[in-house]
């Protein structure tokens, strides 16, 4: 082999070797992360279906009240009334309700008049699922879903199903109402394409960039110097770095995405279960699920607050989205909103181009003095103040409140010492100035950036 040709080959190989492994590793990641997401998403789709279920049985528990309460009513009247409900009450395209008695005996069915009357207790779908006993076994435990496969109107073709079923009390009958899920199949597989295709692109464009280098070095060939070697190496690890950048962005993006809609759906879960709290506590005499869900509360409450502090390090979407101002003003309205705080927010940045890690790092800032202030300031006038001066930004927060010890907090707290870091980060000072009964003076200055043109 002449000189030559290992000069090529010491060139090639290298090349080939290590945008292999790396196209290798980045197919890999990116199937992996794909199958996660399509996970998560998918399981969005079916807990917002059941939100809807639950919201749909609500309503119609509601309008059953109306006819429960009516005494003017005999009590087969108030049934034959309920039945009639039920009967009538549609949602979206093929939404009905569905009544049967604890024996099996369906009371009412709307798209399958035949039903009413007939014994199905050991009624099977077509994967043999006996559905009538087990939406019987979820009404009898406190209401729950279940899945099945039903006909679809008005072809009455065989879907996936997901139902919920509840008590109508005092008769003890189960009644129920579901939603079909091929949306979500199909919404799940438009997804799972859009992958296949990013992922099969970024594989032809790995490969073309590869082929093209390949030829360019044959091409080349002894042309290529010590200087043009160190040149091909920079490039190759710029190209890894930003590849690695773009993974650590769209992971952060994913999570901070998943963790909002949890967090969302876990408060909408404490919620519910404060509202069957108060309908429980309503009733005569102390009920057994109290405790319980005392305790799922508290689980719930636990959880909530551990999906804010991981989420609490990635970036606000309002911030993401019309900028600083807007971000800060909404918080200082919510925050006035919610303790009666007078807060002044005076902006005077309007000019001024701030970086991304400086307008993060404000807004944590403001969010963590207002945090202090509400806790312990006894304060009701708080003044915000952003200028440019000097060529540097000046973020100075003030209260009126009963002020605190210095020397203490800074020990103690751990609030300050984290202020203190994130403005030495970016490569700013920090200050704080308070007296016992004089109110807090926080100040942080971090270097400014050229007026926009």
């Amino acid at each position: 082999m002449n000189l030559k040709a290992k000069v090529l080959l010491l060139a090639i190989l290298p090349l080939l070797i290590a945008v292999g492994l790396l196209t290798y590793l980045g197919l890999h990641h990116a199937r992996n992360l794909a199958d996660q997401v399509l996970a998560v998403y998918e399981f969005n789709l079916v807990e917002a279906k059941k939100q809807a279920l639950k919201e749909q049985m609500d309503i119609a528990h509601s309008a059953i009240n109306i006819i429960l309460d009516d005494e003017s009513l005999s009590d087969a009247e108030q049934q034959a009334a309920v039945k009639h409900l039920l009967t009538q009450m549609r949602f979206g395209e093929d939404g009905y309700f569905f009544a049967y008695t604890q024996e099996g005996v369906n009371l009412v069915h709307p798209t399958i008049p035949e039903f009413v009357g007939q014994d199905l207790f050991q009624f099977q779908d077509t994967t043999g699922n006996l559905l009538i006993q087990a939406l019987l076994e979820a009404a009898n435990s406190g209401g729950g879903y279940h899945r099945y496969i039903w006909e679809r109107p008005p072809l009455m073709q065989q879907e996936d199903k997901l139902g919920y079923a509840d008590l109508i009390q005092p008769w003890n009958w189960m009644f129920g109402t579901g939603l079909y899920l091929d949306s979500i199949n199909t919404e799940v597989e438009k997804v799972k394409t859009s992958f296949d295709t990013n992922i099969r692109n970024s594989f032809v464009a790995v490969m073309g960039v590869l082929i093209i280098t390949v030829l360019l070095i044959i091409m080349l060939g002894l042309a290529i110097n010590m200087h043009e070697h160190r040149l091909a190496d920079g490039r190759l690890q710029e190209l890894v770095q930003k590849f690695m950048r773009l993974q650590v962005n769209e992971r952060r993006k994913f999570s901070r995405e998943l963790h909002d809609g949890i967090n969302q759906q876990l408060v909408s879960l404490k919620f519910r279960i404060e509202l069957a709290l108060k309908k429980l506590e309503n009733e005569d005499g102390p009920h057994p699920s109290v405790a319980e869900l005392n305790i799922a509360g508290k689980v719930l409450n636990d959880t909530i607050q551990e999906v804010r502090q991981i989420s609490h390090n990635l970036r606000p979407i309002l911030l993401d989205d019309l900028g600083l101002k807007p971000a800060l003003r909404a918080l200082k309205e919510s925050f006035s909103e919610r303790t009666g705080i007078e807060v002044i927010l005076s902006y005077g940045l309007d000019d001024i181009e701030i970086s991304d890690d400086v307008e993060i790092t404000i807004y944590r800032l403001t969010q963590e003095c207002l945090t202090n202030i509400e806790k312990h300031a006894d304060a009701n006038r708080v003044s915000i103040t952003l200028r440019y001066h000097a060529d540097e930004i000046h973020f100075e927060v003030a209260d009126n409140g009963k002020g605190f010890n210095t020397r203490a907090a800074t020990r103690q707290g751990i609030g300050m010492v984290n202020m203190r870091e994130r403005v030495e980060v970016m490569g700013g000072t920090f200050s704080v100035e308070s007296q016992l009964g004089n109110g807090s003076h926080i100040m942080a200055v971090f270097p400014g950036r050229q007026r926009r043109r």
